[in-house]
């Protein structure tokens, strides 16, 4: 099979998930698979866009020496990129839910224990059962877990979701 055959309409198929789930949120609109869609379809995207410029890569290099539209763009688009990864005044710790994350997750266990309206004996029971052993009801979920952040979101899931996973 030819490398255009596939590349051009996976880079179609996964622009068209990865625009809509965008648009959705990006206005808070999205519902269930929408950000996971988004995510993992964006690695189809890198595959079939990286397929496309092979399969016309004489065309893409011409365009890209010859265009000073495309060169411009091109350029934006790397200046975009590298400006992304800038801090922004006011959200150094990050956002409000991640500040909240990280809040409960450096929190005593007893203090959490208030948050979710469960009795404190019942939510070590099951992040013990999700592996999150806490040596005492002043340990913090960070404190036990590290850096390890599948860890983390499994006790955030047990703490909020209400079960050991």
């Amino acid at each position: 099979m030819k490398l255009r055959e596939w590349a051009t309409p996976l880079t179609m198929g996964a622009f068209a998930v990865m625009g809509v789930t965008g648009v959705l949120m990006f206005f808070h609109l999205d519902s269930g698979l929408n950000k996971p869609a988004h995510e993992w379809v964006g690695w189809a995207m890198i595959l079939g866009v990286a397929g496309h410029v092979a399969a016309n890569w004489t065309s893409v290099k011409r365009y890209l020496t010859t265009s000073r539209m495309g060169q411009g763009l091109a350029a934006a688009g790397v200046a975009v990129l590298l400006l992304s990864f800038l801090p922004t005044p006011g959200a150094r710790n990050g956002s409000a839910p991640v500040q909240a994350m990280r809040g409960v997750l450096r929190a005593p266990i007893a203090s959490v224990a208030a948050l979710t309206g469960r009795p404190l004996d019942q939510i070590r029971a099951d992040l013990a059962k999700a592996g999150v052993e806490l040596p005492s009801d002043e340990a913090s979920i960070a404190s036990v877990t590290g850096e390890d952040r599948g860890l983390q979101a499994r006790a955030i899931d047990v703490l909020f979701g209400g079960e050991a996973r």
